[in-house]
């Protein structure tokens, strides 16, 4: 049997006194915890103290970069990221210390299933679920990267799937997925139009209809109910609304 390797856990933080402490709770069989902070003003800082988490003070420069940032400063070569509103269940916590005990065999990392809870219900229909996330792996053969604001892990080498969910609670408040959606879609639309991508009538017409049929029929966010059909008109709304935002981009070329 292979060496135990140590663990990591890394977070990255801004203002998350209220969610801070139940994710760090659900990695305390981490070896180490890691928090970087984007200049909390609440008591984010210290609720990572108060858990034996290090804390470290860097600036926003995208949710990659500031999870790469953390990666670097753990002392340990396997890393758990998570966000703050994320937490490792107990059965996947089961699994992966079953497999940090076999050293981590045949793999440079893992993902699972991330399971959200949506204004007090779990979402196991639509496009969220199962969400597979690369999060459990070896930072000599992997990094944070993408197209902002969705960054995820490439890995350099074979990755393994466990079955154990992931938690997330990504909003507080109906307001926040709104707030959410324009900061989001706003940093996809300049991303696009950097990278030389425009948009048409059509964009505006057929992808959200597109995007509420997958959520809603194909993938039967119908069994949600009412919530099922706001995240299913919201799902489309997120997609009117980036290229909406590219199309603006674009008038302007003209001015």
């Amino acid at each position: 049997m292979s060496e135990r390797p140590k663990l990591s856990g890394c977070v990255i933080t801004r203002n998350e006194e209220d969610r801070l402490g139940d994710c760090l709770a659900s990695l305390d069989f981490c070896d180490e915890l890691i928090v970087v902070d984007s200049g909390s003003t609440d008591r984010t800082r210290e609720i990572a103290e108060e858990h034996g988490a290090k804390v470290s003070q860097h600036p926003f420069r995208g949710f990659g970069a500031q999870k790469n940032r953390a990666v670097e400063l753990a002392e340990n070569d396997w890393v758990l990221c998570l966000d703050a509103d994320e937490r490792v269940t107990p059965e996947l916590r089961e699994e992966i210390t079953s497999l940090r005990h076999q050293g981590f065999p045949g793999k440079v990392g893992w993902s699972f299933p991330r399971l959200s809870n949506y204004l007090g219900t779990w979402v196991r229909h639509g496009t969220w679920y199962p969400d597979a996330q690369l999060r459990l792996y070896d930072r000599r053969r992997g990094e944070w990267g993408g197209d902002p604001p969705h960054e995820r892990v490439t890995a350099d080498g074979p990755v393994g799937r466990l079955a154990g969910n992931m938690e997330h609670h990504p909003y507080r408040t109906f307001g926040e997925h709104l707030t959410t959606i324009d900061v989001y879609t706003t940093t996809m639309a300049n991303d696009l139009y950097q990278r030389g991508r425009r948009a048409g009538a059509l964009d505006l017409v057929l992808r959200p209809a597109v995007r509420f049929l997958r959520f809603y029929v194909l993938k039967r966010g119908f069994l949600l109910g009412w919530k099922g059909l706001l995240l299913a008109y919201l799902a489309a709304h997120y997609v009117r609304l980036k290229y909406a935002k590219l199309m603006l981009l674009q008038a302007k070329e003209g001015e």
